[in-house]
């Protein structure tokens, strides 16, 4: 059974991935063959790719663990997905797909073409009121990461999305809960809130988690980013209501007090989450919340939240009806318990039906899976191809001992095609002339994809509160190439003062900084001035290409 039914699980985080062999019974629930932790060691501040990183660290947790390839299934974070709750009109069954697509192009926020999305239906328990819970991700998002999986030699099955795997280990495990329950994932640079009440399901991304920890001991003891995190591992936990470590231990109580008002700050956006789910979902207010993640296992994080939401707090056991194989270390199971719910819901979703069934799939992976499936109907075709030139070769090879005349009749028509020689000659050169002008248009199309491009960068990289108002670009002394862009724009002084008191730095050099890291431009971007107004801040800004555009 456990050569046949095997699958890998994979949960990508952003400092550590968690990779999962599972066995599964059909019917039945998975059984736990073997787990590992692989920390990404990559600088969460820093905007380097982390691809490379997460192949690293699956090739590596694959072979410290002897696990093969297998089916994988695998999540995306619940920071990179757009989720939205919809309630349906009335309609007939046979129309729901179509007004779901609608409400789809509705409610993403970007064209429904550059996402992938996929959808679940809910029930309400209590009437017959139909909703729908759209999930959407961009397609260069789901995209990497699942290049990163076929890189380390495994292909995906299925592309789930975090929190509802967690909500799947929920349902699976606790099966016999009552109210609503509020489970609380705190990672590395995000949390998620996943309330689940009867078929009810709401989820939602915070961005507050440890990395704000990290970040907030880099300001207080002005050191780099892995001393924080090192920092943090030794000495972090949430202290008590003014209690802290003492002053035996000075760096504890000051770890300790940054902890706390991370923690506090996470809280007021839980308080906030379950307020919106109450007043906009119709909710009732949780009484349980359930713990996990990378960042819950600071001590004394359960107590305080114990005391602040005034519910009962427990951590997250993906293993109360699931089985651990008889090979698997139990204490080492019980030490990463906070890690291993979503790569448990992933292998339910193979085992079982689950309540919330989501795939994320790209559209390029589906269309080679689907190419795979086909082969088997191409050689058929490629046989029968074969077989039908065989049979009319051995049809001509009779019809040439056959009559004179016959004969004749094939050469004059011989002949007549050699007169069309010519004909097809002159198509064939005319064919040619159209393909140098179609690749000169394909050349244009190409330099305007660039510019489109180089605007948009423009763009993504303004702060909160900057726009920009004109863009002019700037030509070399020979006026044959762009070299430059002129770009002036403006920004509301009270955001900027907001991005002074966080960044320490002036924001239009920090919007500056921005520019020259995108691969678009050089590190010659310079602020040429910068004019104050009642509340606003003009500025303009020389921004030099990394690669000049030709003018023609």
């Amino acid at each position: 059974m456990f050569e046949d039914d095997r699958i890998l699980a994979l949960n990508i985080g952003a400092g550590a991935l968690s990779l999962a062999e599972f066995a599964t019974e059909k019917g039945g629930g998975p059984v736990l063959l073997s787990f590992g932790i692989g920390n990404l060691d990559l600088n969460l501040d820093s905007e380097a790719d982390a691809s490379a990183y997460i192949v690293s660290a699956i090739r590596e947790v694959m072979a410290e663990q002897g696990m093969r390839p297998a089916p994988l299934y695998m999540t995306v974070s619940g920071q990179a997905v757009f989720p939205r709750y919809v309630k349906l009109p009335p309609v007939a069954k046979d129309k729901i797909v179509q007004i779901i697509r609608y409400e789809a192009e509705q409610n993403v926020p970007f064209p429904i073409d550059e996402v992938v999305w996929d959808y679940q239906l809910i029930s309400e328990s209590d009437s017959d009121d139909l909703n729908a819970m759209l999930v959407a991700v961009k397609i260069e998002n789901v995209t990497r990461m699942t290049d990163c999986v076929m890189a380390a030699g495994l292909e995906p099955e299925i592309v789930d999305v975090a929190p509802m795997a967690l909500y799947n280990t929920l349902r699976y495990n606790y099966p016999d809960l009552a109210g609503c329950t509020m489970i609380l994932d705190i990672g590395a640079r995000s949390s998620n809130l996943i309330f689940s009440e009867g078929s009810r399901i709401f989820s939602r991304s915070i961005p507050v988690a440890g990395n704000a920890i990290t970040n907030e001991l880099m300001k207080e003891f002005e050191i780099p980013f892995d001393e924080a995190e090192d920092l943090k591992l030794a000495h972090a936990f949430v202290s008590f209501g003014g209690v802290y470590a003492g002053p035996d231990n000075e760096t504890a109580d000051r770890v300790s007090k940054i902890v706390r008002n991370v923690i506090t700050r996470l809280h007021a956006e839980v308080n906030r989450s379950i307020n919106f789910y109450r007043s906009q979902q119709g909710g009732q207010p949780p009484v349980l919340a359930l713990l996990t993640g990378g960042s819950s296992i600071i001590p004394h994080l359960d107590t305080f939240f114990r005391e602040k939401l005034k519910v009962d707090v427990d951590y997250l056991n993906p293993f109360v009806n699931v089985t651990v194989g008889e090979t698997v270390d139990a204490e080492r199971v019980e030490g990463n318990l906070h890690r291993l719910g979503e790569v448990t819901g992933l292998a339910l979703r193979r085992a079982l039906t689950c309540p919330v069934e989501i795939n994320l799939i790209p559209p390029s992976l589906v269309k080679r899976k689907d190419f795979r499936r086909r082969l088997p109907f191409f050689a058929l075709a490629g046989v029968a191809v074969i077989l039908t030139m065989l049979c009319w070769w051995i049809y001509f090879y009779r019809m040439g001992g056959m009559r004179k005349a016959a004969l004749a009749r094939v050469e004059e028509r011989t002949r007549e095609l050699t007169a069309t020689r010519a004909d097809l000659q002159s198509a064939i050169r005319q064919k040619e002339v159209a393909d140098t002008k179609m690749q000169a248009v394909l050349d244009v199309v190409g330099l305007r994809t660039r510019w489109v491009e180089i605007v948009q960068a423009l763009y993504d990289n303004t702060l909160d509160g900057m726009w920009i108002t004109a863009v002019r670009p700037e030509a070399d002394a020979s006026r044959t190439r762009i070299e430059s862009m002129e770009v002036t724009g403006r920004a509301f002084e009270d955001k900027l003062r907001a991005v002074e008191a966080e960044e320490n730095v002036t924001p239009l050099m920090v919007f500056r900084d921005r520019l020259r890291a995108s691969p678009h431009f050089g590190e010659k971007t310079v602020l040429l001035k910068q004019l104050p107004r009642d509340t606003r801040v003009d500025f303009v800004m020389r921004v030099v290409l990394s690669e000049p555009v030709p003018l023609d």
